[in-house]
């Protein structure tokens, strides 16, 4: 039980969240209205088919590929923040971490550069949460507003726009920090990728699109990815993130009693009134952005600024963002890591970026 509570914290605080609020708001048909099984259902169908992706070396191949062109520790460190900021877009900031800082542990093995090493994982850190803040795709809570307030493409990127290519160029001047010195990536030799199941994953990834952007109903692309797992790999379904699906269930009921008792529903709205983003901001930096994006929208109705305040509020602690906590488990556990040294670097690039990013959030809505 104790492992469970510290490998899924969140999990266990909307389940404890939504079971204190039942005394109060007893179950009703209500109930049937708090969870949005669009999004989970999204939710799923995508990490299948990433899933999918990843077990059959995709992101290993196309790593591989561009690792060959660096040919220093700046170069290299600029191409792996680079490559999370842009796959997060479509694969989910978690799935960008998971993949490639794992990968930047394995070369810095032949670099013998502590400094560089930490700079390079948390430079991908966040390039991971604000590139994937680009796209309705790019991670839970993205996905979640888009639905809940109905929100355009056109809507959702003149929203997220601005900040995102502010956010690529810091991370652009930041990477010239790393040093000139040479370095060498030894090339893998991976098996070849199977075309068939390639083509497979690569439509089911397609109608996730197509179902994020409402032009096929939910229950189709549900169906797509429970038979394409079950027909090409079964194993997939046992990689799907059944924990996540769980807390944003819990955080639904929870969200949806809260809204009922008359009292908390008022001081939310009345706190949050006008100063969504900044309220979203600063409470992502204690419960993370995925539950304060579930927990805000009940009090609400400007969608826009909402997204953009959970999204910018994925820098700053260590908890803003769950995928973070991928990032440290990582460098926590390899050979050699200084964990004083990496929170600090941390907190300071992720701190900095969150000031500067709000403040040119603020300067541009007081223009406009």
């Amino acid at each position: 039980m104790k492992k469970f509570i510290r490998s899924q914290p969140v999990l266990v605080i909307a389940a404890i969240a939504a079971i204190l609020t039942i005394p109060i708001v007893p179950p009703d048909r209500e109930y049937l209205g708090y969870c949005n099984t669009t999004v989970l259902i999204q939710l799923f169908s995508l990490m299948t088919a990433v899933a999918g992706f990843r077990s059959i070396g995709i992101f290993d191949a196309m790593t591989g590929f561009i690792l060959k062109k660096a040919g220093s520790v700046r170069t290299l460190g600029a191409i792996l923040t680079l490559i999370c900021f842009f796959t997060s877009m479509l694969v989910t900031n978690d799935v960008a971490l998971l993949t490639f800082v794992p990968l930047t542990i394995l070369i810095f093995k032949n670099i013998p550069d502590e400094k560089s090493r930490i700079l390079t994982i948390v430079l991908e850190t966040a390039a991971a949460n604000l590139g994937s803040m680009m796209t309705p795709i790019g991670n839970p809570q993205n996905l979640f507003i888009y639905d809940k307030f109905g929100l355009t493409v056109g809507a959702f990127l003149k929203t997220m726009l601005p900040a995102g290519a502010v956010s690529l160029i810091c991370l652009i001047s930041l990477s010239f920090i790393l040093p000139k010195k040479k370095c060498f990536a030894a090339e893998k030799h991976g098996s070849s990728i199977p075309t068939k199941k390639a083509v497979v994953y690569s439509a089911l990834f397609v109608l996730c699109l197509l179902c994020v952007f409402r032009v096929i109903p939910a229950y189709v692309c549900l169906a797509a990815a429970f038979f394409t797992a079950l027909i090409f790999d079964r194993s997939l379904l046992l990689k799907v993130d059944y924990a996540l699906l769980a807390t944003f269930a819990a955080f639904f009921v929870f969200v949806g009693n809260a809204a009922r008792i008359d009292g908390v529903s008022s001081f939310f709205a009345r706190i949050i009134s006008g100063r969504e983003i900044w309220t979203a901001a600063g409470l992502s930096q204690i419960i993370s952005n995925v539950p304060t994006a579930v927990m805000l929208s009940e009090f609400t109705n400007n969608g826009t600024d909402l997204l953009l305040g959970v999204n910018l509020g994925g820098l700053g602690t260590l908890i803003a963002s769950l995928a973070s906590l991928i990032s440290f488990q990582f460098y926590r556990k390899s050979e050699g890591a200084q964990t004083g040294r990496f929170m600090a670097v941390f907190s300071m690039i992720n701190f900095g970026l969150l000031i500067l990013l709000l403040g040119f959030t603020y300067l541009r809505n007081k223009i406009i």
